[in-house]
């Protein structure tokens, strides 16, 4: 047997030094390329150290494979990490020098000829063929992965591949770093007289924010916590216009344009998913998703639309008219910054309900606690905050221990916006831990988010929709926290794409519960619980335009699988942009402008060289799951402990340890109910 390479030297670069506590108050751009350089040495060492062939059995060949990349996946998260969170031009140049050359390595990974060859070779000796299941698993996925990224590829095709995916790597940073450059960038001041309407919380928030940047009035900015409130609220029907008109904007700006890339994008994943042996890009990707393929997935996205369109038309109609009642038959028509105002208005008629109305029970250090305290009795875990260094004084570090005291994991929070940070909300893995030979090794991950920051002596007060958003990324967070598989690579939400989205999706249903709601939804002044009239308008309007919020996200879906299964980007004058907007048009009460290019800064898309493309869908057909898995909690008590622990065994501790599906019938007994989300959403005729 041949000898292992030595383990890393220390070195006074701390990204080098990566210990369970990430040295952030140390960590600076100019440590990302010399780190990683070295990383990709000492890997590459490895790498030939396990494509030399000899006798070999699992431990010191495929468990050897499976923590290869450990420390360079965790110095470039730390990197990409920073550079969301704090970007700066040091940061956004850190990012793009190291970006070919991690992903060169990760390419010649999957494509080196002697690790192929050693790799086929355990699979037929007999250790390889008299392993346990799980490891048994990771053997087959390992396989596929490897002929799925080029393995039996010709040199010539291997030598584009790897272009192809250097390029996708630099040109899907460049769209993210265009995004966040355009929000950033933005900023409207405006009197007070033009937020009549707006929230009082929302207009002592932005006079403070104009303050602090040494102007008179209020500062706009397009952060969804200003946004959504003026689109909601503002009576000035023009101050909504521009607001609009510049968030969908971003992605479309000179010096900062998307639309060209957007196009490459696809051109270089069909090529990409070509070259591989499959049609188009969404086949590819989907190939070992619960879907199966671009087809599938997009039927299943059809039969939504078509299900639910009788109800949307019914809302729009119901909308149209409740608008020409308080204006006029004469009025001018529904435009797209109208229809929330007008939506919001419609509501409160409706059920006498508004939803900034529940902002002072939603107090984010309030949430958190209710949030953990559900977590206790359901799941059996223990969340303390802890101390450890952070990227931005509002980071907060938390330590997650089982009830017999073990530390299974810490995370850390990073909640409000800032112009240094991209938006949306997020959940990653900075280390991920597991069963070890000398016991368990704790996991680390964080959750950012961009909610209702704190303004002057008043504390962060949640809308419903983020407090939903704080379930949900903590939802991925539990998943990576008490996975308890041996095999790293199968180990927390490495699972398949359209079944990540259960464990955070199932976590939003508690907080329509009103035993939960009453362990956190307290007013943030007299601790006074939420009324009870309150708590029955919040549920009385939970399914208000339920279709139109449906029909939405499957917007999004459907555009996602055309482009990357019906459209054909090398075909003469294609244009993604149009065929984008004509797709979405459909799904949307208001006329679409003829430049409205919404996908140019669709991140979830077009952000990374995969992300969720092709796989935007996971997020209705992982409603589909949560709405059937929760109908379990909800029949048996939704803090009952056994069908916590069910919950923890069978789902949040696999993994990709078995198959979804596999995962899914040990927990519920059977296949999912497809009917289960629209009853829930009322989207069921009566």
């Amino acid at each position: 047997m041949t000898q292992a390479p030595p383990a890393p030297v220390q070195s006074d670069n701390p990204l080098l030094n990566v210990g369970f506590r990430i040295p952030f108050d140390q960590i600076r751009p100019e440590h990302a390329e010399p780190a990683v350089d070295t990383l990709l040495s000492q890997t590459q060492e490895r790498l030939e150290h396990l494509a030399r062939a000899g006798e070999r059995d699992y431990a010191d060949f495929m468990a050897d494979l499976d923590t290869l990349t450990e420390q360079l996946d965790t110095v470039r998260v730390i990197v990409g990490h920073l550079d969301s969170v704090v970007t700066s031009p040091e940061w956004q140049a850190a990012k793009r020098a190291i970006l070919p050359k991690v992903t060169e390595f990760y390419t010649g990974l999957s494509l080196h000829p002697g690790l192929w060859t050693a790799l086929k070779g355990f699979a037929e000796t007999e250790a390889g063929r008299g392993l346990d299941p799980v490891r048994a698993r990771h053997l087959k996925l390992t396989l596929d992965e490897f002929r799925r990224q080029g393995a039996d590829l010709p040199e010539d095709q291997k030598a584009r591949l790897l272009e192809v995916n250097t390029r996708l790597a630099q040109i899907t940073n460049d769209f993210s770093k265009n995004v966040l450059d355009a929000t950033a960038a933005f900023e409207l001041y405006v009197p007070t007289e033009r937020l009549a309407g707006v929230p009082e919380r929302v207009q002592e928030a932005t006079r403070l924010d104009a303050e602090k940047h040494g102007q008179e009035g209020h500062r706009l900015t397009l952060h969804l916590p200003t946004l959504e409130p003026i689109l909601t609220y503002a009576d000035d029907r023009e101050l909504r216009r521009e607001l609009w008109l510049a968030q969908n904007s971003v992605g479309s700006q000179e010096g900062r344009d998307n639309r060209p890339l957007v196009g490459e994008i696809l051109r270089l994943r069909r090529e990409q998913a070509r070259l591989l042996g499959f049609g188009d890009f969404a086949d590819y990707v989907l190939e070992d998703r619960m879907a199966g393929g671009g087809e599938r997935a997009l039927t299943f996205e059809r039969d939504m639309e078509a299900r639910v369109r009788p109800f949307y038309e019914r809302e729009n109609a119901e909308l149209e008219a409740f608008y020409r009642e308080q204006v006029g038959a004469d009025a001018p028509a529904l435009e797209a910054w109208d229809v929330g105002y007008w939506a919001e208005k419609q509501r409160q008629a409706k059920y006498a309900f508004d939803e900034e109305a529940l902002r002072p029970y939603f107090a984010m250090d309030s949430v958190l606690s209710g949030l953990f305290e559900i977590c206790r009795r359901v799941f059996g875990i223990t969340v303390t905050e802890a101390e450890a260094p952070g990227w931005h004084p509002e980071v907060r570090y938390y330590d997650i221990r089982d009830e017999e005291g073990t530390h299974l994991a810490s995370f850390y929070t990073d909640w409000f916006p800032r112009d240094t940070k991209r938006a949306g909300a997020w959940m990653n893995a900075f280390l991920t831990g597991g069963p070890r030979e000398d016991g368990v090794e704790p996991h680390l991950g964080l959750m950012c988010g961009n909610m209702t920051a704190p303004s002057g002596d008043t504390p962060a007060l949640l809308s419903v929709r983020e407090v939903e958003t704080v379930f949900h990324e903590f939802g991925h967070l539990l998943h990576h926290a008490m996975s308890n598989v041996e095999v790293r690579s199968l180990s927390g939400t490495r699972v398949a794409w359209d079944f990540v989205e259960l464990p955070s999706q199932i976590m939003e249903n508690w907080v329509l519960e009103r035993e939960a709601l009453d362990l956190f939804a307290r007013h943030w002044q007299t601790g006074e619980r939420l009324p009870d009239d309150l708590f029955e308008k919040l549920v009385a309007a939970r399914n208000y335009r339920a279709a139109n919020g449906t029909m939405r996200q499957l917007s999004f879906g459907t555009v996602d699988l055309e482009l990357h299964v019906t459209f054909d980007a090398d075909a003469p004058g294609a244009d993604p942009i149009t065929f984008a907007r004509d797709i979405m048009a459909r799904f949307y009460p208001y006329a679409l402008p003829e430049d409205y290019a919404r996908i140019a800064q669709f991140g979830h898309l077009f952000s990374s060289p995969v992300g969720y493309g092709a796989g935007y869908y996971s997020y209705k057909w992982a409603e589909v799951l949560d709405a059937d898995a929760f109908s379990r909690f909800a029949q048996e008590g939704i803090f009952n402990r056994e069908t916590g622990r069910a919950y923890v065994e069978s789902i949040l501790s696999r993994g990709n340890s078995k198959d979804a599906a596999e995962l899914y019938r040990d927990f519920m007994g059977r296949d999912p109910d497809a009917e289960a989300l629209l009853r829930r959403s009322g989207l069921v005729e009566a």
